[in-house]
C-alpha cells in the first residue's frame, strides 16, 4: 500500500514540482561545476540547425550522475545517513554517490557490474567507497545490492527509479535553458530513465512547447519497448557498447513522467556510436564515453534544420583499452584502415611491384599476411593479404582502381580491429 501511496504522488507531480527543482538547482549547486552550452560549427553545418553541446563528461566525477546522487543524499534524514548507503551503478551513479557520501561523512558501498570499466571501478574506490563487483549488467548488481541493503541495512540510493534522484538530474534543463532560452530540441541520454525524466518535467514546466527525445542504445532499448506495450518491460537481455545504458528495465516509479514528458525515443546501433566518438576527438577535443555519444549520434536521426537542439553529453569516463577499440572500429568504419587480399605468383619481386603501386597511390601499408598455402600450386598464386590506411572512401576507392588496373585482383577482406 506504502508504494502504491508513492507512485500516486509521484504521478499527480507533487514529488517532481517546480518548488523541488528549484530548491534542488540550490543544493546541486554547491557541489557541481557549470557546465557552458558549447556551440558546434561542424555538427550545425551537417545538421542545418544551431547545435550546441551540454558537455556533462566534464562535471565533476566525469558525468552528470553526482547531481541527482547529492541531492538525494541531501534529502535523507540524519539516521537514514549513518546507516551506511548502498546502490548499484555501472560507474557513474558509483562516482556520484561516492562523491556525495564522503561529502556528507557517509560510509558508501557500491556493487557494479563485473563488465564495468576499470577506470570507473578506480575513481569510484578513490573516492572512498566500498565496491563489490557482481553480475554482467546493472540489473544483475541492482539484484545483489538489494540484498547487501537488506542485510546490512543500509540505505539504498537508486540510480534512476527515484524521484529526487530525478529532480537532481534535472537541474540540466534549468542550466539549459537559462543558458539558451530560445532551444527547440533537447536530446538527452536513456538507460533506466532517470535523467530523461529529470531533464524532460523540468524543461516543460519551463517552456511547455519544447521538445524532449530520448535515446537509446539498439541493443537496450528498454524504454522504447516500453513505451510501445504501454506499460514497464524488461528486455531478455541487453548487448551494446554503451554500458552506462545498458539496462533491461526501466524505472517503474518514473514511468509516467517519462509516458508524458519524452516527445519520441530514437535508438541508435553501436556503429554510428563509434563514428560518434571520432566526430567529438577530431572536432570538438572532447572524451565522450559512449552512453553519451548517444544525443551526438541522433543529430542524423532527427529534423535539425533551422532549429536550436542541445546535445546532453552525459558522460566522459572512458578507459583507455575501450578507447583504443573505439578508435580503431571507427577508423575502419570510415574507410581510413582497410584490408585486401591479392594473389601473386611466389616469384622474387611481386611484393615489390605491389607495395610500389600502392606507394604511387599514397597508400600507406601497415600490416602483411603473406600465405602460401592458398593454393596448391605456389609458383601459380600466394595470397598477399594488406592492410592499409587511407585518407578516407575516395581514397581507398583510388587505391582499389590502380592496383585493378596494374593486373592486380583486389578483394575485400573484413579488416580486424
Amino acid at each position: 500500500m506504502k508504494m502504491e501511496t508513492e507512485q500516486t504522488r509521484d504521478v499527480n507531480g507533487e514529488a517532481l514540482s517546480l518548488k523541488k527543482f528549484e530548491a534542488a538547482c540550490e543544493a546541486v549547486g554547491r557541489v557541481t561545476l557549470d557546465t557552458k552550452l558549447i556551440f558546434s560549427d561542424y555538427f550545425s553545418e551537417r545538421t542545418g540547425g544551431k547545435v550546441y553541446l551540454k558537455p556533462e563528461n566534464m562535471q565533476r566525477t566525469g558525468a552528470y550522475k553526482v547531481r541527482g546522487a547529492y541531492y538525494k543524499i541531501s534529502t535523507l534524514s540524519d539516521e537514514e545517513r549513518e546507516r551506511g548507503l548502498i546502490t548499484a551503478s555501472a560507474g557513474n551513479h558509483a562516482q556520484g554517490v561516492a562523491y556525495a557520501a564522503r561529502e556528507c561523512g557517509a560510509k558508501a558501498v557500491i556493487v557494479m557490474p563485473t563488465t564495468t570499466p576499470l577506470i570507473k571501478v578506480n575513481r569510484t574506490k578513490a573516492l572512498g567507497a566500498e565496491v563489490v563487483l557482481h553480475g554482467d549488467v546493472y540489473d544483475d548488481a541492482a539484484a545483489h545490492a538489494a540484498k547487501l541493503a537488506q542485510e546490512n541495512g543500509y540505505t539504498f540510493i537508486h540510480p534512476f527509479d527515484d524521484p529526487d534522484v530525478a529532480t537532481g538530474q534535472g537541474t540540466i534543463a534549468m542550466e539549459i535553458i537559462k543558458d539558451l532560452p530560445l532551444v527547440d530540441i533537447i536530446l538527452v541520454p536513456v538507460g533506466g530513465g532517470g535523467l530523461a525524466t529529470g531533464v524532460s518535467t523540468l524543461a516543460k514546466l519551463l517552456k511547455p512547447n519544447i521538445k524532449v527525445i530520448g535515446v537509446e542504445p539498439e541493443g537496450a532499448a528498454c524504454l522504447k519497448a516500453s513505451f510501445e506495450a504501454g506499460e514497464v518491460v524488461t528486455l531478455p537481455s541487453v548487448n551494446t557498447i554503451a554500458d552506462g545504458t545498458a539496462v533491461k528495465t526501466p524505472g517503474s516509479r518514473i514511468f509516467p513522467y517519462l509516458q508524458k514528458n519524452l516527445d519520441e525515443i530514437v535508438t541508435i546501433p553501436d556503429e554510428e556510436l563509434v563514428t560518434a566518438f571520432l566526430d567529438m576527438v577530431e572536432n570538438h577535443k572532447m572524451i565522450v564515453e559512449n552512453s553519451g555519444l548517444l544525443s551526438v549520434a541522433a543529430l542524423r536521426h532527427i529534423d535539425c534544420v533551422d532549429k536550436k537542439v542541445v546535445s546532453v553529453l552525459s558522460g566522459g569516463n572512458m578507459d583507455v583499452i575501450t578507447m583504443s577499440s573505439v578508435v580503431q572500429q571507427g577508423l575502419i568504419l570510415r574507410d581510413r584502415i582497410f584490408t585486401v587480399s591479392v594473389l601473386l605468383p611466389d616469384k622474387p619481386g611481386e611484393l615489390h611491384r605491389v607495395s610500389g603501386v600502392i606507394a604511387a597511390a599514397n597508400g600507406n601499408v601497415i600490416k602483411l599476411e603473406h600465405n602460401q598455402f592458398v593454393s596448391i600450386n605456389r609458383n601459380a598464386a600466394v595470397e598477399l593479404r594488406i592492410t592499409l590506411e587511407a585518407f578516407g572512401t575516395e581514397h581507398k576507392n583510388e587505391i582499389i582502381s590502380v592496383l585493378q588496373k596494374n593486373g592486380f585482383k583486389p578483394r575485400f577482406v573484413r579488416t580486424r580491429s
